[in-house]
């Protein structure tokens, strides 16, 4: 099956609002919102204007921005909220309403009120010529009957998109293929598909639900959220660029997903993860004899998305004990020094070995290779 086109609905601004750390000020929002802009996602969801007096001011100044990504808000199925949210001056209202039977013991609701209170508020926000999202809140653990039904309604009542949110990320890569086909049967309207990471699976549940006919993807910068966060933008990308390279340059200014990554751990006091997709600082780094060797003749032979399309470089660690002569010949031709050939394994010998009691930086075995170039001993170099 192939992947169908589809959108990134960025929620860095309101599922990222609910990571631990996610204490944006108002000038880190405007940030986010244009780098996010000048990156090329579609859409930007923001926090409800409902949840605070400085919630609803970031949503009326991002609005008011001017962006080309349209700005959306999440809500309750809620009439009241809605029309607070238009007032923001967004271009569209997603809202939501919890289905599985824990959420609905929370909130008492059958599925013919769920029904009833949505298309009150999706007829609402229509008739404000604004786009409305209908999502079920914890979607894998609700009934699938219920879900069809409520989800054909909202069709029905000419909703722009259904979401399904694996809330507390129990949902399997099957499970999401599965229901997004059932879902897909049942309405004429997009998809959307929103995945928390608490069993490891949102990036590869993002990419069946695409498989499936999703056309919406919720992700985050970092995948921050609650807990433990959701799909990553970098992460989603990096499995969709294995899938159709040239469409993904074309959509997205993918250069800039460093200064993205970057941004968000300098605002939330964190590091990005050493292997975070593509812009971890060993990403790209590549240390076995092995794979250098390779890397030097075809990079593709271990990198299966070349490091500049992300902005990023490689690493090939060549003073380690795994190193191989290989490695070290090349390293000495871009340095532009002639070696023979028992010159470079006998430098390979000695790095390795002296590598047994801790890498060493590149710095020190360009010297050495200098040292055999000028026909100097080895002893001499770190005198």
């Amino acid at each position: 099956m192939k992947t169908r086109d589809w959108c990134l609905i960025d929620s860095t601004l309101r599922e990222g609002e609910q990571f631990a750390l996610g204490n944006f000020s108002l000038a880190d929002k405007v940030e986010i919102a244009k780098a996010l802009d000048a990156f090329g996602v579609e859409y930007l969801e923001l926090t409800t204007p409902v949840a605070s007096p400085a919630s609803r001011q970031a949503l009326e100044t991002i609005a008011g921005l001017g962006l080309k990504a349209k700005v959306l808000t999440h809500t309750r199925a809620n009439l009241e909220d809605a029309r607070v949210a238009l007032e923001c001056g967004v271009d569209g209202v997603d809202i939501l309403f919890g289905t599985s039977p824990a959420l609905r013991s929370s909130h008492g609701r059958g599925v013919d009120e769920i029904i009833d209170e949505s298309l009150e508020v999706i007829g609402y926000v229509k008739s404000a010529g604004k786009s409305v999202r209908f999502s079920s809140e914890d979607t894998f653990r609700s009934d699938r009957e219920d879900l069809l039904r409520i989800y054909a309604a909202a069709d029905r009542a000419g909703v722009d998109r259904v979401g399904l949110a694996d809330t507390v990320g129990v949902a399997s890569p099957s499970a999401v293929r599965e229901l997004v086909a059932d879902v897909r049967a049942v309405v004429g309207c997009d998809i959307e598909f929103h995945g928390h990471n608490d069993t490891g699976c949102a990036i590869a549940n993002a990419f069946e639900a695409v498989r499936a006919g999703a056309t919406h993807i919720d992700t985050s910068i970092l995948g921050i959220g609650e807990r433990n966060g959701i799909t990553p933008l970098g992460g989603f990308l990096a499995r969709m660029y294995t899938q159709n390279p040239q469409r993904l340059q074309e959509k997205y200014n993918l250069t800039m997903l460093p200064e993205l990554d970057a941004m968000v751990a300098r605002m939330t006091g964190l590091s990005v993860p050493f292997n975070n997709y593509l812009t971890g600082a060993y990403a790209y780094n590549h240390k076995a004899g092995l794979h250098l060797k390779a890397i030097y003749v075809n990079p593709g032979a271990y990198e299966i998305i070349p490091p500049e399309v992300f902005g990023v470089t490689r690493t090939l660690q060549i003073g380690s004990r795994l190193t191989g002569r290989n490695a070290v010949a090349a390293r000495a031709a871009e340095l532009g020094l002639e070696l023979p050939d028992e010159t470079v394994r006998e430098l390979t010998r000695q790095i390795k070995a002296s590598a047994d009691a801790g890498d060493l930086a590149l710095h020190d075995v360009d010297a050495l290779l200098r040292a055999a170039a000028q026909r100097r001993a080895p002893e001499e170099v770190f005198a």
